[in-house]
């Protein structure tokens, strides 16, 4: 069986190498891979081809869009008529669609940043080993955890 954990680049990875070994998993069964960051932050405004996911410019459409059209409809019965309020709308809509974004974007990032997953842990072991091993890296503030019976694959 093969276990795969994933851990912040901390102390706990060297504390549960230790206490591993000391449960008998022979160190040629123990193999720890450090990640490498993201050379550099993503892009801000995309374009059709380099869709990542983070665009400012999708909300600021979307609200510009809606608050224009209230700008032009309610601009019927208000005084400088529904072209400039259409326009104001359009500039009040983008202007609270950015905010938005930028503010949702700052905090996903503070996030992403707080947890990353920096060492991958691959343990070999037996099937009998599977709880106590499961037990010590879930103590030890692993983030992910995955168990493949690498056995049964090499039978098929």
């Amino acid at each position: 069986m093969i276990v795969v954990a994933t851990f912040e680049n901390h102390l706990f990875v060297e504390l549960v190498i230790s206490a591993l070994r000391e449960k008998g998993v022979p160190p040629h069964h123990l193999f720890a891979v450090p990640l490498d960051g993201r050379p550099e932050p993503p892009q801000l405004l995309d374009t059709i081809h380099r869709a990542d996911g983070l665009s400012f410019l999708d909300l600021a459409a979307i609200f510009g869009t809606c608050f224009m059209l209230l700008g032009s409809i309610y601009g019927y019965v208000l005084t400088w008529g529904p072209i400039i309020w259409g326009v104001i709308g359009a500039v009040v809509g983008i202007s609270f669609g950015l905010l938005l974004k930028w503010g949702l974007n700052r905090n996903t990032a503070r996030r992403q940043t707080n947890r990353r997953a920096e060492i991958v842990l691959l343990i070999r072991c037996d099937e009998t080993q599977w709880p106590m091993i499961e037990r010590l890296l879930w103590n030890h503030h692993a983030l992910g955890l995955a168990g493949i019976d690498d056995e049964k694959r090499a039978r098929q």
